[in-house]
């Protein structure tokens, strides 16, 4: 079994700035991409950012400029660092991971999600 764990969601005021983490733990071979996806009430679930395991990036039009992904891969853990943040940031921010476990079977697994609320 492979698991996403989120921390570092929260409520903040716009302009301020938010660090997510996700860390992958389990029965894991290898970490391949990984990445955020949010969603709002009454929207579809987005890309926010993803990471590759050679560390190539991709970003969701509305955050790039002002959020920025990391990975440590000794970790199997991921960073979203949020800047800049605004009302419209407000979601769920769900982990993602596309895994190779133990026994080489690929998967993609989820987190439970974290709340980000962006207000004054």
């Amino acid at each position: 079994q492979v698991q996403l764990v989120e921390s570092g969601g929260g409520l903040v005021q716009p302009g301020g700035s938010l660090r997510l983490s996700c860390a992958a733990s389990g029965s894991i071979f290898r970490v391949n991409h990984m990445g955020w996806y949010r969603q709002a009430p009454g929207k579809e679930r987005e890309l926010v950012a993803r990471i590759s395991g050679e560390g190539i990036k991709d970003y969701g039009e509305s955050v790039k400029g002002r959020f920025a992904i990391s990975r440590d891969n000794a970790e199997n853990t991921i960073y979203l660092q949020m800047n800049s943040l605004n009302p419209e940031d407000t979601a769920v921010y769900y982990c993602n991971g596309f895994i190779t476990t133990r026994a080489l079977l690929m998967s993609t697994y989820w987190g439970r999600g974290t709340q980000v609320t962006v207000s004054s």
